[in-house]
């Protein structure tokens, strides 16, 4: 019974979410770069590092579908390489700050009292400072590399989750089932994991969805500043770092790698959009 109700709330939340035209654009296009960055070494006709010095800042040919750079690597096979980075700073810094955002808020909203204002309180102090400042900071600390990247921007992104699983936990704390677990003295681990977090996703899903587009976007500034992905390696915003120098000679150096920032994080956003109407209704404009 408890599995048709799921399936069938799938179904009802799909059939919501088809409705919305520009949500379906943006799925279909999150798809296609998911699995571009899956297959990018039988996609890309190079190896992103491969260089043909030669060639170098050749034009668009049968050869180089979009050119090459000053080092002669193939742009097409750099970009495809580098939905594999670009999404991966998104994706797994997502999952880290998700993990513990969701930890913090279900422990700060279900026990309430002196546990929530403490976790509260480091968590004001935490979001005084500007993500973007302490992202740069930490990933100063650890070392410029994409994977110091990551860390940091899981790290900074925390306080967002937080903040909206307690929210919904002090709504979903009250209702009938979690009172009725407690009647049967249910340990609280049970029924915050069962119970509480389950039924408290919906507004994490669509923060997770639209978190994995600003940090994509924010992961790409850390690559153009020297603290994120460090060369050869082909993510979008060391590609255009990469270009800075020659931005007036071969301008479209940085517009392939800006062009695709600019999609994934767009539908990231879209499909978060489209996510929340579909997940609560009473939501949709």
């Amino acid at each position: 019974m408890e599995k048709k109700r799921k399936n069938s709330r799938l179904r009802e939340i799909w059939f919501q979410l088809k409705t919305n035209k520009l949500a379906v654009v943006a799925l279909i296009i999150l798809i296609i770069l998911i699995i571009v960055a899956i297959l990018a070494p039988v996609i890309a006709p190079y190896h992103y590092a491969e260089q043909h010095p030669k060639d170098s800042y050749a034009p668009p040919s049968a050869k180089y579908l979009l050119g090459t750079d000053k080092l002669g690597r193939d742009i097409f096979s750099r970009l495809i390489y580098g939905s594999r980075y670009s999404l991966s700073m998104g994706v797994i810094a997502v999952a880290i700050a998700a993990v513990i955002g969701i930890t913090v808020g279900s422990v700060a909203g279900y026990y309430g009292g002196w546990v929530d204002n403490l976790l509260m309180r480091f968590l004001d102090v935490y979001q005084s400072i500007p993500m973007f400042l302490l992202c740069v900071t930490l990933a100063a600390i650890l070392g410029p590399s994409l994977r110091n990247a990551i860390i940091a921007l899981g790290i900074c992104t925390v306080p967002g989750y937080a903040r909206i699983m307690r929210a919904t936990v002090l709504t979903v704390r009250e209702k009938e089932y979690i009172e009725a677990e407690k009647a049967i003295n249910a340990k609280d681990p049970r029924i915050i994991l069962k119970h509480i977090i389950p039924n408290a996703m919906a507004p994490i899903i669509v923060e997770i969805t639209m978190g994995v587009g600003s940090c994509i976007l924010s992961g790409a500034s850390l690559s153009f500043i020297g603290l994120g992905a460090q060369a050869p390696i082909s993510e979008w915003g060391a590609m255009i770092s990469d270009a800075r120098s020659v931005m007036r000679e071969a301008p479209q150096l940085s517009l392939y790698p800006g062009i695709c920032v600019m999609l994934a994080v767009l539908s990231c956003n879209l499909l978060g959009d489209g996510l929340r109407d579909a997940l609560d209704p009473r939501l949709k404009n």
